[in-house]
């Protein structure tokens, strides 16, 4: 059994593929449980590897965007569709502030998630005080919901 076939192994996996945008946590959990790993250390692990980005786009995503835009000006255009997707998904955050964001965190729907959320969070100047708290709140509850979706409610309290 090689080091990604150990618990440990598969908890770095898992971490790892957490932290990837558009997969994130909904996409690490059933790749976990279906690797084998028991599903709320699937949770647990994925709720972590999740958040670790989330501080440094708050903080960063601007610097990061306006850098790009210097450097390589032909991803203007991609910068811009990120940022009208996020601006796109901030209506709901503006009208309900902390509940907003964590919506738009805890939905497991294409579009949504950590990233997401702290990207929207950033276009809107929030700071990361007031945002991270959110957002880790709707990474929890997507990590329930994904796991009551990948096992059911059954093997949830029973496995």
């Amino acid at each position: 059994m090689g080091f990604w076939g150990t618990v440990f192994g598969k908890c770095i996996k898992t971490f790892l593929i957490s932290m990837v945008p558009v997969l994130e946590l909904r996409g690490a959990v059933p790749i976990a449980y279906a690797d084998g790993l028991n599903i709320w250390l699937a949770v647990a692990v994925s709720i972590i590897g999740n958040l670790v980005p989330v501080p440094f786009i708050i903080v960063f995503v601007r610097d990061i965007f306006a850098l790009i835009r210097k450097i390589l000006p032909k991803l203007d255009g991609l910068i811009t569709k990120f940022e009208k997707r996020a601006d796109g998904k901030s209506e709901i955050v503006l009208k309900y502030t902390f509940w907003g964001l964590f919506i738009l965190v805890a939905i497991p729907l294409p579009g949504t998630g950590a990233w997401t959320g702290a990207l929207v969070a950033a276009m809107l100047d929030m700071r990361l005080k007031r945002a991270f708290p959110s957002i880790a709140l709707g990474v929890v509850a997507a990590g329930i919901i994904v796991a009551f979706i990948t096992c059911g409610a059954g093997a949830l309290f029973f496995s």
